[in-house]
Formats: structure tokens, C-alpha cells, sequence
């Protein structure tokens, strides 16, 4: 008889990073660890993951927002039907909270539920999309660089005025410089 369970974890990446990742060949490899993934942005497309432990079918996409695939491992028997993953992507404070629901699980295939998610999907994740992953951070607009001054050109009496400003302000500093020595 087969189950099903729902997991959630906070990932700090955007829904729609989420979404393009799980639908992008070499980002789902790198998010889940650099094992080889066939994928497809397609309705109806077909995956692997995982080197081939995993493959499926696209059976909803909604970008941004949720995935619906048909999922099979290699431990699954040929009697066993595919079983099904929906991800429900959410905007949260510090990320996405990503809902997933993995159903018609067969029996005893228990490993997803008691860890399988979360070390080979939701662990490596996290540190692909934080900041010490090799994602980098969201775009900022450039900075505006300062207009460049045009030079001074020096006058007899421009020179005239810095060389009566500046013995002024020298004796300022020494004195504060004599105070702090006390």
C-alpha cells in the first residue's frame, strides 16, 4: 500500500530561482550536489536526476510558483506506478518556502520521508543558494559614479589664497596634535 507525506524548508533564493533551477539541467545538478541531471522546462518532458536514480515527467508547471512531476527511483519494483512530487513555492521572509508533497510513495520506500529530501534536495539547497554558495547575490542597480571635477588651473591668485589658507590650518593641528600627547 503506498503513502504519501509533505516536508517544507525555508531555501533563500526566490520562487522563480527555485523554479528555473529545478527545470535547468546543470542548476539542478549544482543544487543538489553535481550529480548529472537530464531536465526539461516542458510540459510533459521528461527528467533524470541523480545520475539516473531518478526519473519522471513534467505534469504541471506553473512558473514560480508550483511543480508537478511524476517520480520513480530505481529501487522502485516494475509493479510499483510512478509516484508523484508537487513543490509548492511561496515568498517568505529570507527566501521561499518550498512545500513538498511526494505521493503514492510505495510501501516501504520510507528514506525520502526520514531524511532523503532534506540531505539530497533541501540541505544543498540552502548552501547553493545562500551566500557562501556559487550563486551569485541578486543584482544591484550601479552606482552612480560621482562626476569627475574639472582641474583647477592654477592663477597667481588662486595660489596666492591656498598658500594663506594653509598656514592657518597647520597650527590647528598641532595644537590638537600637543593635546593628545598630554
Amino acid at each position: 500500500m503506498s503513502f504519501e507525506f509533505t516536508l517544507t524548508a525555508i531555501i533563500p533564493a526566490s520562487p522563480r530561482e527555485i523554479y528555473d533551477a529545478w527545470l535547468d539541467a546543470e542548476e539542478h545538478a549544482a543544487m543538489t550536489g553535481g550529480k548529472p541531471a537530464e531536465t526539461s522546462a516542458e510540459l510533459g518532458g521528461s527528467f533524470t536526476a541523480w545520475d539516473g536514480y531518478i526519473t519522471g515527467q513534467n505534469l504541471t508547471l506553473e512558473p514560480g510558483r508550483r511543480i508537478v512531476q511524476s517520480w520513480r527511483t530505481t529501487k522502485f519494483s516494475d509493479a510499483d506506478p510512478d509516484s508523484q512530487i508537487e513543490l509548492l513555492l511561496e515568498p517568505v521572509a529570507g527566501g521561499t518556502r518550498v512545500t513538498l508533497r511526494h505521493s503514492n510513495v510505495p510501501e516501504g520506500h520510507t528514506s525520502y520521508r526520514d531524511g532523503g529530501w532534506q540531505r539530497s534536495y533541501f540541505e544543498p539547497m540552502v548552501v547553493y543558494f545562500s551566500d557562501a554558495g556559487e550563486t551569485p547575490a541578486p543584482a544591484k542597480p550601479a552606482a552612480r559614479k560621482s562626476p569627475k571635477k574639472k582641474p583647477v588651473r592654477k592663477t597667481a591668485s588662486r595660489t596666492k589664497s591656498r598658500k594663506t589658507k594653509k598656514p592657518a590650518k597647520k597650527p590647528a593641528k598641532k595644537k590638537a596634535k600637543k593635546k593628545q600627547k598630554r
